[in-house]
């Protein structure tokens, strides 16, 4: 295994950093972009929609209300869709200026569309799932696309799967993700990571995480052990603001501990050859065990089951081989204790 690609999903939750911090939208989006460089994040992720485009007006919030009070999808994406092309080029520029790649979650064509330059990869939402020609349209474009399954079947994300390839998508990555925010570890239901890789062995499977953050970034890391190859999280620079992401984001010192986290399991991990390794050369001669004599013995004695006991090191003759030695003489004088080599019978 290789240390898992990590996608910072910045969404739309420097909006309220920015309100916070008294900056502009844009610089807000890049000082998110310069925190995950620094520790060593591979993806910069947004988000590029209307709210006019995406939702009508009097949809229903689906998230938890205590956290984001907004009471319609509308009126919450209303307050993040103040950027467009213009503003996704320039962060794009200065995503890849810092050495990550870039890209947004488009909802709508237009966005899809004018992205299209811009994208090391398309990300679909869990919401589009279902949305077949939006779906298609992206796929067309000759670029990998990623796309999350979170609250579908599996037969849901066959016909999406197919769909992908049937316009000739060659890069897939199919993310675990459940659509709940935050989700509760409960329902992580992890193992569906297995499952995804089972049934669709020739597309990579990542996770998309909701799971507030834990002490110890265990849920990031359990994903990666179960095969997840990609791995998208939401970023925040405080995870105290207030605001629809916030609450269910990592921070950067999260970010950090996981990245730290798929290194050492890489480490542990190592090769799955099973052979002996170099530091293992000196205690496996010195712990392991020889035939060593019970008593003194006199030239010529034959050696019986009772003057041997298997003793450390492993230095002489492998208990392995006493029906071999037993009923063989001793060449010469020895003494209690000694380690049997086969010069000695």
């Amino acid at each position: 295994m290789n240390k898992p690609y990590v996608i910072a999903e910045m969404g739309v939750n420097f909006y309220d950093t920015a309100r916070e911090m008294r900056i502009s939208a844009l610089d807000a989006a890049k000082l998110y972009i310069d925190k995950a460089a620094e520790i060593g994040i591979d993806c910069a992720k947004f988000q590029s929609y209307k709210a006019g485009t995406i939702v009508s007006k009097n949809s229903p919030a689906y998230w938890d209300t205590t956290k984001e009070p907004t009471k319609t999808q509308y009126e919450l994406f209303l307050k993040h869709d103040k950027f467009g092309e213009k503003e996704y080029r320039e962060l794009c520029e200065y995503t890849h200026s810092k050495g990550m790649d870039f890209t947004s979650t488009p909802f709508d064509y237009t966005s899809a569309d004018y992205l299209e330059d811009m994208v090391d990869f398309y990300k679909i939402s869990s919401s589009d799932l279902s949305n077949i020609p939006f779906i298609k349209h992206i796929g067309r474009k000759g670029k990998a696309v990623y796309i999350s399954v979170g609250a579908a079947y599996l037969s849901e994300v066959d016909v999406a799967v197919r769909a992908l390839k049937e316009v000739g998508c060659k890069d897939i990555v199919v993310f675990h993700c459940v659509l709940s925010y935050p989700t509760d570890p409960a329902n992580a239901n992890l193992r569906v990571i297995e499952t995804l890789k089972k049934d669709f062995p020739d597309v990579r499977v990542g996770f998309s995480d909701h799971v507030a953050p834990d002490d110890t970034m265990m849920t990031l890391a359990t994903a990666y052990l179960l095969g997840a190859e990609v791995i998208e999280k939401h970023f925040t620079l405080d995870k105290t603001l207030p605001g629809n992401d916030h609450y269910h984001a990592g921070d950067p010192e999260d970010f950090k501990k996981a990245i730290t986290n798929f290194k050492w399991i890489d480490t542990v991990l190592g090769s799955a050859e099973k052979t002996v390794f170099a530091c293992e050369t000196i205690p496996r001669r010195e712990a392991r065990r020889s035939l060593v004599l019970t008593r003194n013995m006199k030239a010529g004695e034959i050696i019986k089951e009772k003057d041997l006991m298997p003793k450390r090191p492993g230095t002489g003759i492998s208990p392995a081989y006493a029906e071999i030695v037993i009923g063989r003489k001793v060449v010469k004088d020895l003494e209690e204790d000694t380690i049997l080599t086969w010069e000695m019978v």
